[in-house]
């Protein structure tokens, strides 16, 4: 028999919204890492034509961490939503 059972809505908003944190994390850590790399090699890059694609990398990816703030902060807002009222 399984232990398992039917998760609610807030169970499920709630699991969402640890899955984007954890994105948001790697995401972030992700663009500090490229930026260091970037600033590292900037010069080297630019002598050799390919700043363009690292820039359009760069871009990309604060666009999605971006993404994920505005998503997080929904669903953050779903959660309150959500909560069950208080007991009397």
């Amino acid at each position: 028999m399984s232990d398992t059972h039917d998760k609610t809505p807030l169970e499920h908003v709630n699991d969402t919204l640890s899955q984007l944190k954890e994105m948001r994390h790697y995401s972030k850590n992700n663009v500090e890492a490229l930026t260091a790399a970037w600033l590292l090699y900037d010069g080297e890059l630019s002598k050799l034509g390919k700043t363009a694609k690292i820039d359009d990398l760069m871009t990309r990816q604060g666009e999605l961490h971006d993404a994920l703030e505005s998503v997080i902060a929904d669903f953050e807002e779903l959660v309150v939503e959500l909560q069950p009222p208080p007991e009397e």
